[in-house]
């Protein structure tokens, strides 16, 4: 997924929170079975062409989709695709958290002023 660390946040930045929600659930309905409703390695195999994967070993895929994969189930649904993909974008995690310390520290201040 080369470029996918400099795509995501530059996606972030032009589409907002929610545009990039958007977008990464059309990302999931592209990659994931129809039927089951997750992708699972079939459907990753059969889709990531269209994401421009389509160089990736059998054994990569795998490792990509157990990466993700949070509950043991050999598929990913919605919430650990979207999970997988910010935990594949470091700038956006560090972004994520430093906004977290942001209201954190508003937070408290907010607090020990009343």
């Amino acid at each position: 997924m080369d470029g996918f660390e400099d795509f995501l946040p530059m996606m972030a930045k032009r589409l907002g929170a929610e545009g990039l929600m958007g977008e990464l659930c059309n990302g999931f309905s592209l990659l994931s079975d129809p039927v089951k409703g997750f992708i699972t390695f079939e459907s990753l195999k059969r889709n990531s062409g269209m994401l421009g994967l389509e160089g990736m070993r059998d054994d990569e895929l795998l490792s990509m989709l157990r990466e993700g994969d949070i509950d043991g189930d050999g598929a990913l649904d919605l919430m650990e695709f979207c999970v997988l993909m910010l935990r594949l974008s470091p700038e956006l995690m560090e972004e994520s958290r430093r906004l977290v310390e942001v209201e954190i520290m508003k937070e408290l201040e907010s607090s020990m002023q009343q």
